[in-house]
């Protein structure tokens, strides 16, 4: 595994499909470098390709052309199991629809990836309770979702996508369906576990306010890199 290297690296990465008698380039030659340690905000209308960049960095779906490496691994020499077995030891997500299931309590969803790994029960419970402790919800382990606001919900989300320490955390539009509100106390908590744990944050926003919380900003228009953008540093209440 490369130590030294960008942890993230694409290479004129394509996606391109057909749709009727058109040919849409979802990702059209996309080259970037992303740091161990970085925070970036990928930005972009609907449709200007954040959502397929973000399926291509975690191995979801294969590229038309190109290459992605993740931690120096070229994620297209794998099969399909391989690139799952790196996926969940090396890449957490959080979803705009917060992707957790009905019927598992909070405790039980944030467990689920431990669940996968194998570990026994008594200590990804115990794991779980501080990944919920990290995120303001240990009172509300016992909870269903539909017990918890959309707020909570999404804690619950990011609880799990931390519980392993992964190297990555890849956020889709994670405040895409909340409050403008609530969307901040949820970006102020990933700048939060940034800042605590160094873990590489990915995130895509069509929200031009996210850039505040980042240090870089890239912008995506027709499935290409369109500018980047430096900022002084990332935003948090606590400071």
């Amino acid at each position: 595994m490369d130590e030294t290297g960008p942890i993230i690296q694409t290479k004129e990465l394509k996606m391109h499909y057909r749709i009727g008698d058109n040919v849409v380039k979802a990702l059209d030659g996309v080259d970037i470098s992303i740091l161990r340690g970085e925070f970036i905000a990928v930005s972009g209308r609907s449709g200007s390709g954040k959502t397929t960049f973000l399926n291509m960095l975690a191995g979801l779906d294969p590229p038309t052309s190109g290459k992605v490496y993740i931690l120096g691994k070229d994620l297209g020499a794998m099969d399909e199991e391989e690139r799952t077995r790196f996926r969940r030891k090396y890449i957490g997500f959080v979803f705009q629809n917060y992707n957790i299931l009905p019927q598992y309590t909070a405790l039980e969803n944030v467990a689920l990836p431990l669940a996968v790994r194998g570990i026994e029960k008594e200590k990804r419970e115990r794991l779980a309770l501080q990944a919920l402790e990290r995120v303001g919800l240990r009172g509300h382990a016992a909870h269903k979702p539909s017990e918890l606001s959309g707020g909570q919900q999404q804690r619950v989300s990011i609880a799990r996508a931390i519980i392993t320490k992964p190297a990555i955390v890849l956020a889709d539009e994670p405040t895409g369906n909340l409050d403008s509100s609530t969307g901040r106390e949820i970006m102020e908590l990933l700048c939060r576990i940034f800042k605590e744990s160094g873990t590489t944050f990915v995130i895509s926003s069509h929200d031009p306010a996210m850039q505040q919380y980042t240090e870089r900003t890239v912008r995506f228009a027709d499935g290409k890199i369109y500018t980047e953008e430096n900022v002084e540093g990332i935003s948090s209440e606590e400071e």
